[in-house]
């Protein structure tokens, strides 16, 4: 475990054979067994979200006239994440239309849309207003404190989880916080607070399921708080500032992207990469990754990052200038600012690999940019309220939305809400038809990985009322 000091030489730190992360005391999640499997769209989408019974407290009631929140029946939940060749098999819902539905007035159509239930390959079963054959649920255990709390979007697309694995949750909070205080001196006293309501443990294993030990898991929630300290003090309110961005940001990246240079000035890179918290976080986290990623997964995961680089940099000049995009370059933007580059290193936290050549398909690439798409907007949701009460100005959907289509702020919040809406359905549909298509098991279990990451994101949304409150548009 590297200190918090220089690097040291250049080849202190070469990219090893994959080698999975010494065990940890705590129980082992499903392997996937190496055979063939056979699927369909249908079924395999079925198959994506097992449905849970989530016991949180209701959201305010809203009018008559809007239905509540669409997701998923109740039904048992799965306990994790099923093998391959066990993908759960539900008959294929009627494709008809929902009845009832042509008469919709112009005034109405925008609500009526969002807040009527999904659609798209294998939702139609999902509709609120068709009749449901009962499953009997299965009663998840409420969790303590406050962080169970929190009402869904109303209208939101989504699937609920269940209560994250307790142990796995305190373990893997005590580690980070140990990480962050220890060995990279992440944030002062006072900011201990922030990083306690961040609940990076709850997050982390809700949304990696499969994830074999505590140490994998450790993986992801390392990077995680890495890229939120990049995030907060370079760009938004820990000092943050657009002027400039370029320059740190390039620097940072050297972190996780190694600067090859000569003897004369190497020293001077490597000395910088403890100059500051970020980079600090950033090295820290890439060392620990590649040690247990293969060099596929660990450039994999830089190309992705200089992706979400190139966004932050697109935001902050926007920001310079005073532009207000219109939506779809907003919705360009929020392609490479997004979360993409957690859910893409699904398959190293769950102590395998999907092949290079099946995750570079552009089909796959596809699923993993609509995911990354789908769950930034669900950010720009529930985080519209937090940007609203901050310093400056902050670009979400909703808020372009309001600008460039002249609509009030509800009517812009919830015509968001039925773009994230569009966006799941265009994941979901995507992942079923490339898993018809290729249904190799390494590239099912991805599929199933990344769809994980996706509800546990909303769920760590949903929960976290520290950071996350909703606007009263209802």
């Amino acid at each position: 475990m590297p200190d918090s000091g220089s690097l040291g030489p250049p080849t202190s730190l070469p990219e090893q054979p994959p080698a999975p992360p010494a065990t940890a005391p705590d129980a082992p999640a499903a392997t996937v067994p190496d055979r063939p499997v056979t699927s369909s769209a249908a079924h395999f989408l079925a198959g994506l979200h097992p449905p849970v019974t989530m016991p949180s407290s209701p959201p305010a009631a809203p009018s008559p006239s809007l239905p509540p929140a669409a997701s998923t029946p109740p039904s048992p939940p799965s306990p994790s994440v099923p093998p391959a060749s066990e993908v759960l098999v539900r008959d294929a819902p009627d494709p008809a239309a929902v009845p009832g539905t042509s008469d919709v007035t112009a005034s109405d159509s925008v609500i009526r849309r969002v807040l009527g239930g999904p659609t798209g390959l294998g939702t139609t079963a999902l509709s609120l207003v068709r009749k449901q054959t009962a499953v009997p649920p299965v009663s998840v255990p409420a969790p303590s404190g406050p962080s169970a709390e929190g009402p869904v979007v109303p209208g939101l697309y989504h699937h609920p989880v269940p209560e994250p694995d307790p142990v796995r949750v305190a373990e893997v909070s005590r580690r980070i916080k140990q990480w962050a205080e220890d060995e990279v001196q992440l944030y002062p006293q006072e900011w201990e607070g922030q990083f306690d309501g961040f609940s990076v443990g709850r997050y982390m294993v809700a949304c990696h399921p499969d994830a074999p030990t505590v140490d994998h898991l450790m993986l992801a929630t390392r990077l995680m708080v890495a890229e939120n300290a990049v995030d907060d003090c370079y760009c938004e309110d820990h000092g943050g500032s657009p002027v400039g961005l370029g320059g740190r940001l390039l620097l940072a990246h050297t972190a996780l992207d190694h600067l090859h240079t000569t003897p004369e000035y190497a020293p001077e890179w490597q000395e910088s990469l403890g100059s500051d918290a970020p980079r600090r976080a950033y090295r820290s986290a890439m060392d620990h990754f590649v040690r247990a990623a293969t060099p596929s997964q660990a450039d994999r995961f830089r190309h992705d990052m200089a992706r979400l680089h190139l966004g932050y940099l697109a935001e902050a000049a926007w920001a310079q200038t005073g532009h207000v995009p219109e939506v779809w370059e907003y919705l360009a933007m929020r392609q490479f600012n997004n979360f993409r580059p957690c859910p893409t290193i699904t398959d190293t936290v769950g102590g395998y690999e999907l092949p290079a050549d099946l995750h570079a398909r552009p089909d796959m690439q596809r699923v993993i940019a609509l995911a990354g798409n789908a769950t930034t907007i669900v950010n720009d949701l529930y985080s519209y309220t937090k940007e609203l009460n901050s310093p400056g100005r902050h670009l979400n959907l909703p808020v372009v939305i309001a600008e460039r289509e002249h609509v009030s702020d509800r009517d812009a919040y919830l015509k968001a809400v039925e773009v994230h809406n569009e966006l799941m359905h265009a994941f979901e549909a995507a992942a079923a038809q490339l898993a018809a298509d290729c249904p190799v098991p390494t590239l099912l279990r991805f599929l199933r990985g990344v769809a994980a990451w996706v509800d546990g994101n909303h769920d760590w949304h949903r929960t976290n009322t520290y950071r996350y409150s909703l606007p009263d548009f209802w």
